[in-house]
């Protein structure tokens, strides 16, 4: 049997077109509402869901807000403990100290990640971040084993057990070149553990929150008020007791991270010459240049912290172009022009973002 088909044509009337728009208006509505609705905290927060956790951890303050029907202090508890065991240099049963002294060379999961950001971040600074720096950091006296006596000769023969191009990470398993190779994530480990915090709120649903480590930051959704956070990046002043409160910018973000590094609050005067914190791994010696304070914007706390150490050795115009290459990074740096004039450079990505 064959079957015939018939085709009309159909002529697109003026209520088409508007049955078409009224669809297409709707559809974008609609989405629009599942966004703003998928954002917890697009208004001020209810009062019984505004929470706040603060303690010490790695040796500095932490304060945590978030919105959440419920209190989850316990599980930053854990979290925080978790991070201190693995990363921990001042912790002698944790896994980084096990690996420094040679007793287990096996590296948890998150010596891992971290292991593996820092080397990416080296490669893509040339070698200005470099978490085997230990050795060079303890010499200097801002260590965990505070050697003193520094020379040129006790520079070099320490600058042979520097490098993590002599470290290796295979299967879990760390391969140094020689025993006494050492790793020190102390510029990394605050930024990892605000992200592992903020990742822990995320997996039990709290959208917006605010956590801070010691001045690192990771915001997501919008603050108390229903608004983007404001964070403020101190104005660098000699503070070793950490009491300069002067703000010299406020940032109102949502959805990033924020480090700073500078060398106004950790620092020491011998024989009236004044030693920076930040060592240079590939000269072994405190840097010496103009930039006070490095903050670094990421999607990720870990990598804002790395960076922001990373530019305080390069210095302004290096870390300027390695800015101009990675389009995921932002940064605020204030610098001295001579012994009583400061400035600041800014990624033009921030102009928007700039509140004071």
């Amino acid at each position: 049997m064959k079957v015939q088909y018939s085709y009309e044509r159909h002529t697109l009337r003026w209520w088409h077109i508007l049955l078409l728009a009224i669809l297409i208006v709707a559809t974008i509505f609609i989405a629009s509402e599942r966004r703003t609705a998928a954002v917890e905290g697009s208004g001020p927060w209810p009062s019984d869901q505004l929470l706040r956790s603060e303690g010490m951890t790695f040796g500095t303050f932490y304060h945590i807000t978030y919105r959440h029907h419920t209190s989850l202090d316990d599980s930053i508890q854990a979290t925080l403990a978790l991070i201190d065991q693995s990363l921990s240099p001042f912790n002698p049963t944790s896994t980084i100290s096990a690996v420094n002294e040679n007793r287990n060379l096996h590296a948890d999961v998150m010596l891992s990640e971290v292991f593996r950001l820092a080397k990416k971040v080296s490669q893509r600074t040339f070698g200005a971040f470099d978490i085997t720096v230990a050795p060079l950091v303890n010499l200097w006296g801002f260590g965990f084993q505070n050697i003193d006596n520094v020379s040129p000769r006790s520079v070099d023969s320490l600058r042979a057990f520097v490098g993590i191009d002599k470290v290796s990470l295979d299967d879990g398993v760390i391969t140094k070149a020689t025993p006494s190779l050492m790793l020190d994530c102390s510029a990394i480990a605050k930024g990892y553990g605000v992200d592992a915090v903020g990742r822990m709120l995320e997996r039990n649903g709290v959208l917006s929150y605010m956590v801070e480590i010691g001045g690192e930051v990771r915001v997501r959704g919008c603050n108390p008020k229903g608004q983007p956070w404001n964070i403020g990046i101190s104005t660098p002043q000699d503070d070793t007791l950490a009491q300069n409160d002067d703000i010299q910018q406020v940032l109102s973000i949502t959805d990033l991270s924020l480090a700073t590094s500078g060398n106004y609050r950790n620092f020491y005067v011998k024989d009236h010459k004044k030693y920076a914190h930040t060592i240079d791994p590939r000269t072994g010696y405190p840097v010496q240049h103009n930039i006070l304070s490095a903050t670094v914007l990421a999607a990720d706390c870990a990598t804002a912290d790395a960076y922001a150490t990373a530019f305080m050795v390069l210095g302004l115009d290096s870390a300027r172009l390695i800015l101009e290459r990675d389009t995921t990074l932002m940064a605020y740096f204030i610098y001295s022009v001579d012994s009583t004039t400061t400035s600041q450079w800014y990624s033009p990505r921030l102009q928007s973002m700039l509140k004071k």
